[in-house]
């Protein structure tokens, strides 16, 4: 029965990823379905896929409350704002065109989930582009690049450095300390290559910028509170986690997400329902489905057979194992959307260093709290650097990717594999390289 359970739990995981690969279901719909057959075929209970999906409320938590922030904030058109902004100030150059979608991306994508920024960001510059004659898919897809390398600047950037973060037990203020560099020169690299990745935008003369509207704030003094609550958030992203009483980035962001439906409901900007409605629900739908499936391969001793054959090959080389994992997760994030790809390789590597003897079996309990050995670390930290970056690589790496490709069929020009794999694979490469050197230095040596 327990190999029937196995073989089953094995093979509805194969055949989701499969189809969030070929798109040929939507990827949500393809991991609820999936997460019910392991119900329906009885190889966990519904108790077990909600206590599997309660293991991880802190990476629902945390994207839940940014995205009712960053809705809640829509009616002032800050962002829009800023895109016409960007383009005034770039006065007829190409080069500081670029540069300009590099500027506004980078911070932002910092605080808040690299998707989340796409979809607010990238709507705005099709128009944008074609009133001053550039074409806007390069500019999209050197936004989507941004992006999912300024993720890295913080740990609750990107879903997948949250979701391995949280499970290390890694503060904010420790990722600043010891990750939020190598994000830096990730980002920086991206720009020494533009004027060989974008050549042609890189020297063009942009037409008519001089005619473009002038840019404009709604609601500004909502705004400004809400850059309050911003701010609030913000600080206690820091220093939460080392109070006396310690307060979680996810219980920061879902009172930031209470405080911002207030205003926007007292202000009468906008209403409580039109904010919820508009949320990504199909994006933490996704999240709460795989965290099942995942559990389903824990619950049927798949994780710790891989993990005994990673030991088997890796041993305790933690050099050789970071400096791999960091390339192969890397290269599997490329293909394989890097949230489901980390949810896997999570309990993996967790089962991999107890195997080894490298960590207690205290650090496999979901409640442990304390700190892992700093020897393991690498392991983790080459995780976030390939699972981020390798999500350049091709159009369906990461999420953000696949939401700049909608929005750019919207406006009648479609991103294909081809045109992004173009530019995807060198900047991928690049990266890839790069934070191997930084791990290597940092960590290793």
């Amino acid at each position: 029965m327990e190999n029937v359970q196995a073989a089953i739990a094995a093979a509805t995981f194969i055949g989701v990823v499969f189809l969030i690969i070929t798109e040929w279901i939507h990827l949500t719909v393809a991991a609820f379905l999936g997460a019910l057959i392991l119900v329906f075929t009885h190889v966990m209970t519904l108790n077990n896929a909600i206590e599997y999906i309660g293991r991880s409320h802190g990476t629902l938590g945390l994207f839940f409350g940014v995205m009712v922030m960053v809705r809640a904030f829509e009616p002032t058109k800050l962002f829009d704002y800023l895109a016409t902004k960007m383009v005034l100030l770039a006065k007829g150059k190409g080069k500081n065109l670029l540069l300009g979608i590099v500027a506004i991306t980078t911070p932002i994508c910092a605080v808040l989930p690299n998707a989340t920024t796409v979809m607010l960001l990238a709507p705005l510059i099709p128009p944008i582009a074609q009133e001053i004659g550039v074409d806007f898919v390069p500019l999209l897809i050197l936004m989507v690049f941004v992006a999912n390398s300024s993720g890295l600047l913080t740990i609750v950037g990107d879903p997948a450095t949250f979701i391995v973060g949280d499970a290390i037990n890694m503060s904010f203020a420790d990722y600043l300390t010891k990750l939020s560099l190598g994000g830096a020169i990730s980002v920086a690299a991206l720009v020494a290559i533009l004027p060989w990745l974008f050549p042609e935008i890189w020297r063009k003369e942009l037409d008519n910028w001089d005619n473009l509207p002038a840019p404009k704030i709604n609601h500004p003094r909502i705004l400004a509170v809400g850059g309050l609550i911003t701010a609030f958030v913000l600080v206690f992203f820091v220093v939460g986690e080392s109070l006396p009483i310690p307060i979680s980035p996810a219980a920061v962001a879902l009172l930031g997400a209470g405080l911002a439906m207030l205003l926007a409901h007292h202000s009468k900007i906008d209403t409580v329902n039109n904010i919820l409605r508009d949320l990504d629900w199909s994006t933490l739908l996704f999240f709460m489905s795989f965290f099942v499936l995942i559990g389903g391969l824990e619950k049927t001793g798949i994780i710790g057979n891989l993990s005994g054959f990673l030991a088997v090959v890796l041993g305790k080389n933690i050099f050789l194992g970071s400096l791999a994992l960091l390339f192969f997760v890397g290269l599997m994030s490329s293909v394989v959307p890097n949230i489901p790809l980390v949810v896997a390789m999570v309990p993996l590597l967790k089962q991999y260093v107890v195997n080894v003897g490298l960590a207690p079996t205290e650090v496999l309990n979901p409640d442990f709290a304390g700190q892992f050995p700093v020897e393991v670390l690498p392991l983790f930290y080459a995780m976030m650097y390939g699972a981020n970056l390798g999500g350049n690589g091709t159009l369906i790496g990461a999420s953000s990717n696949v939401v700049a490709a909608g929005i750019s069929e919207q406006y009648g020009q479609r991103i294909s594999f081809q045109t992004f794999l173009r530019y995807g694979l060198p900047v991928m490469a690049v990266q890839l390289v790069v934070a191997a050197i930084y791990v290597t230095i940092r960590f290793l040596i």
